[in-house]
């Protein structure tokens, strides 16, 4: 007879972490809940590559603790017996006479917190949260209106990363302004990763979602799978990127290169967000790769590399905990505007947009600059409504998690807190796009001409943009120079900059591509 359950523990979607202290000692008593409920697939519509690759993590990190021997209930997607809710189908397991206590790791998400710290209570047990044992920060470390810059600081002296006793390794905190390069073909990045394992496992997940009938848009790759779904897929990926891309990551992290979704970036994220690798494993051998005899890797892509790591995504956990649930609401240039429908298809005559969406629609996924200052900066300069470029963001990136997906949308690329994640609004006019690589050559707009028939639209935007808001931005230090540029043109030159931007959006409200058929 099987011992009587002491302890029910429920893991999450994207807490798929085998360092965990929960796992190292089997003990029978303590049964492990893991559940495909549809409010977790639907709360916004997600793209196919997301939900499969989520999905099969969570069935394959299930299969792994039971080969250890730990006791597991699953319920997928497609039960007949899943309630698809928390609470439902953790009431199954509540027997009457001695029922077991239920302990859960803290969400990182806001909306998790809520459901599963008021309706575990309905249940009449005893309820115990503790901690995902995954970030490297504390809300000790961050304070209200701290930079990012000054809270990568203090983790760098906390942990001892990238540290000569109390001073910065190399004698600088942050090598950003040498990781600008444009990419011009060369060096060729790495091939892309095909991980070919468990391919029968996302075949079966795909069937069960199509039969639950779960929404769902893009598609799943043609060839090649790039997603771990496994704690040693997600370590392999991470030592593939340290020997053939890290050397080269810094100098063109910033880089757009239409065809190269990739280029050098890592990949890691999606594995980082469902903890199955942990950040110090990922720091520490990304210092260990670097400082071997002959690796070529540099101390400024190194630093880069650890900031994204250490810096930026830790600071990004800590402000969304201080900051919400009033962040989701933020809107700080009142933007009303709907996303243009060719976000949806990637079916538009701006080269730059067209490739970038386009790349995130097969793939679901995009490198950092692709998505601020491409897609990004486009919402923001048409003045789309931070809540709708929130929804396409969180659907379509693999790796979007509201608690780091959120506060780069909605804090660092529409600025809709008014500077509270970032000094300034991340705002660019073409100048910016065909700098760092992007295929303006290519387009049917010109990125020199502010107006006129074929005028690119980022240059009206953009200084419309700024005119618009002028106020907002007096006192903001680094808007000054744009605000001296844009009172310096003649009268009628703005004038028709204006115009240019109100056809522009006019056409932008029609759903139209500018004219352009």
């Amino acid at each position: 007879m099987a011992e009587q359950i002491r302890v029910v523990r429920l893991i999450l979607g994207d807490q798929l972490s085998d360092y965990h202290s929960w796992y190292p000692q089997v003990d029978p008593s303590i049964l492990y809940v893991m559940m495909e409920v549809r409010p977790e697939t639907e709360y916004v519509t997600h793209h196919i590559q997301k939900l499969v690759a989520v999905l099969s993590a969570m069935r394959l990190f299930a299969q792994s603790l039971q080969e250890k021997g730990h006791r597991v209930r699953y319920w997928k997607i497609a039960d007949p017996d899943n309630h698809h809710s928390f609470v439902g189908n953790l009431a199954q397991l509540i027997t009457k006479g001695s029922p077991p206590s239920i302990e859960y790791q803290t969400p990182d998400e806001y909306r998790l917190q809520q459901i599963l710290g008021q309706e575990l209570g309905t249940l009449g047990v005893a309820v115990r949260e503790v901690d995902t044992e995954h970030f490297l920060s504390t809300p000790g470390d961050f304070r209200r209106g701290q930079r990012m810059e000054t809270f990568y600081r203090g983790m760098r002296r906390k942990t001892g990363y990238l540290m000569d006793g109390d001073q910065p390794r190399g004698g600088s905190w942050n090598y950003d302004a040498e990781n600008r390069k444009a990419w011009k073909g060369s060096p060729s990045p790495p091939v892309a990763p095909n991980l070919s394992t468990h391919a029968e496992v996302r075949a079966q997940v795909l069937a069960d979602l199509d039969a639950a009938g779960v929404p769902w848009f893009g598609s799943m790759p043609a060839d090649g799978w790039w997603w771990p779904v496994t704690a040693t897929e997600a370590r392999q990926g991470l030592h593939d990127f340290l020997a053939t891309a890290l050397a080269n990551f810094g100098d063109y992290q910033d880089a757009l290169a239409p065809g190269q979704p990739i280029l050098f970036h890592s990949l890691l994220s999606f594995g980082l967000n469902t903890k199955l690798v942990h950040p110090r494993e990922v720091i520490e051998k990304a210092i260990e790769a670097a400082t071997a005899q002959g690796s070529g890797v540099s101390l400024p892509s190194l630093e880069g590399f650890v900031r994204q790591i250490l810096g930026w995504r830790e600071y990004m956990r800590q402000f969304y905990q201080a900051s919400m649930p009033d962040f989701r609401r933020t809107n700080f240039f009142g933007a009303h505007r709907p996303l243009p429908d060719w976000y949806w298809t990637g079916d538009t005559q701006m080269a730059c947009l067209a490739d970038s969406i386009g790349s995130s629609l097969q793939n679901a996924y995009a490198h950092h600059i692709s998505r601020l200052m491409v897609t990004g900066n486009f919402a923001l300069l048409a003045g789309v409504h931070p809540d709708e470029v929130d929804r396409w963001y969180l659907g379509v990136y693999i790796d979007a998690f509201e608690w780091v997906e959120i506060t780069n949308t909605r804090g660092m690329s529409q600025y809709a807190d008014g500077g509270g994640v970032a000094s300034k609004p991340y705002a660019a006019s073409a100048a910016y796009i065909q700098r760092m690589g992007g295929p303006c050559k290519s387009c049917a707009y010109d990125p020199k001409k502010r107006h006129g028939s074929n005028a690119c639209p980022f240059n009206s935007l953009y200084w419309g943009f700024i005119d618009q808001h002028r106020e907002k931005f007096a006192k903001n230090p680094r808007m000054a120079m744009p605000l001296r540029t844009w009172d310096k043109f003649d009268e009628n030159e703005r004038r028709a900059i204006l115009q240019q931007r109100k056809t522009y959006l006019s056409d932008l409200l029609r759903g139209s591509d500018y004219g352009k058929e």
